[in-house]
């Protein structure tokens, strides 16, 4: 079926903006196509993923963008990169490897996109509005702005994502209509003890379950907390966009597009049903982790990146202790957030107790961990999950609070009361 088009995309394919443009709505119209659309929309802006180097390919497609003129018609912030540009000589990997990174970054910044180098552009960089269409990579990314902002845009990927911003026009399918938002997988957690809804520790495992059982279907979390956290949001994202291919979920009474649970689900019946128990979430909790207990090398957090309000907690926990020597604390941030947290005197806190700041990337992307590191602690679903076959490393995955009082006894510490049941 073909795709409707109206005349300024059909301008740009004829080539009336340039080269790069041309090429960018060739893409975003073949992507169309592909995925059955009617018709283009409009975006309001894009969250581009493409400028983190995964060989020539990604360094030779951008090259030929800027050699073309390419330049961004929304406002665009870009997601982590190869390398921390702040701290470089964190980097402990390849030379060539990370001028090639470099150079991927640059260009991206040419075409007009901003230097934010965050995973987390909803923290302080960029907040579309609720129904606001928008192109946005990054797994996490795309689930926060559809289920907690309310916003729409599809699961888009490297390539497609600059080439939606230089165009301004994204394919008019998957979850940018109405249809494909109904929730259809629920999740009752009503079964949970209050205290344990009232953790974060509970959010990134909530994710991690939710991504494994949903599929490609729209999950419903029913019976959370009014008032749940974007903090706690944030972690049940990335964990349930890494363990399935969740790009939207509905939180009954906490976001915005499922005040009730008949809203949530267009007024259908939900294709399954999973009753969240104690004994399920704890079987989705360990198989997080690789490891359980023993010496520990390494901690790190802030996938996705960090927030103010979680600087603030490290601070209140670390209460003046010092990582002990031998471990290394890493803690992963965005420019924004680090410079929110560096005003409030926190960083230098951090830095006293032993912890590196690590920004514009992640460290289970860039080699950034020694290279002796065997057993890490993390507090996020996300490097949980992802981490083992990228670093080969074993994961503990914990509280933040464990994470800090582990780090500090240079030891895997468990606190025995927060998983306990009842």
């Amino acid at each position: 079926m073909a795709v409707r088009l109206v005349d300024r995309d059909r301008a740009m394919l004829g080539g009336a903006q340039g080269e790069a443009a041309r090429l960018a709505m060739e893409i975003v119209v073949a992507m169309a196509e592909s995925v059955g659309a009617e018709r283009l929309v409009d975006i309001a802006s894009g969250h581009i993923d493409g400028a983190l180097y995964h060989g020539k390919v990604s360094l030779d497609f951008a090259e030929r963008l800027v050699a073309g003129g390419g330049r961004v018609r929304v406002p665009t912030t870009l997601n982590v990169g190869s390398l921390d540009l702040l701290h470089p000589g964190l980097y402990r990997g390849d030379e060539d490897t990370a001028r090639a990174g470099r150079r991927l970054m640059e260009l991206y910044a040419e075409m007009g996109c901003r230097p934010t180098w965050t995973c987390a552009p909803y923290q302080k960089d960029a907040r579309p509005a609720f129904g606001e269409h928008v192109a946005w990579a990054e797994s996490n990314a795309i689930v926060f702005a559809n289920s907690v902002l309310g916003a729409r845009t599809d699961r888009y990927g490297d390539f497609i994502d600059i080439c939606a911003a230089i165009t301004g026009r994204a394919p008019y399918a998957g979850l940018h209509l109405d249809e494909n938002r109904r929730g259809e997988i629920l999740f009752r957690v009503s079964g949970l003890p209050g205290r344990l809804l009232g953790a974060d520790v509970l959010y990134p495992v909530l994710g991690h379950l939710v991504g494994l059982e949903s599929g490609t279907l729209v999950p419903v979390i029913d019976g959370l907390p009014a008032g749940t956290s974007e903090d706690r949001l944030k972690a049940l994202s990335a964990a349930a966009a890494s363990s399935g291919s969740v790009g939207l979920f509905h939180a009954v009474g906490v976001t915005p597009e499922a005040p009730t649970l008949e809203a949530a689900l267009q007024g259908a019946e939900a294709v399954r049903t999973i009753e969240v128990t104690m004994e399920r979430i704890a079987r989705a909790r360990d198989s997080l982790s690789t490891a359980t207990e023993g010496d520990l090398d390494a901690v790190s957090v802030g996938t996705p990146h960090f927030s103010v309000s979680e600087f603030e907690q490290l601070v209140g926990q670390l209460d003046g202790a010092r990582v002990a020597d031998g471990v290394a604390f890493y803690v992963s941030t965005g420019r924004s957030v680090l410079a929110e947290a560096e005003s409030r005197g926190w960083i230098e806190v951090c830095e006293r107790a032993g912890v590196t700041i690590v920004a514009d990337t992640c460290t289970y992307v860039t080699p950034i961990l020694r290279s002796d590191a065997r057993v890490v602690m993390t507090n996020s679903g996300k490097w949980a999950y992802y981490a083992p076959g990228n670093l080969d490393v074993q994961v503990v995955f914990g509280s933040l609070a464990e994470c800090v009082r582990s780090a500090v006894e240079g030891k895997v510490w468990r606190d025995p009361e927060v998983w306990a049941d009842g």
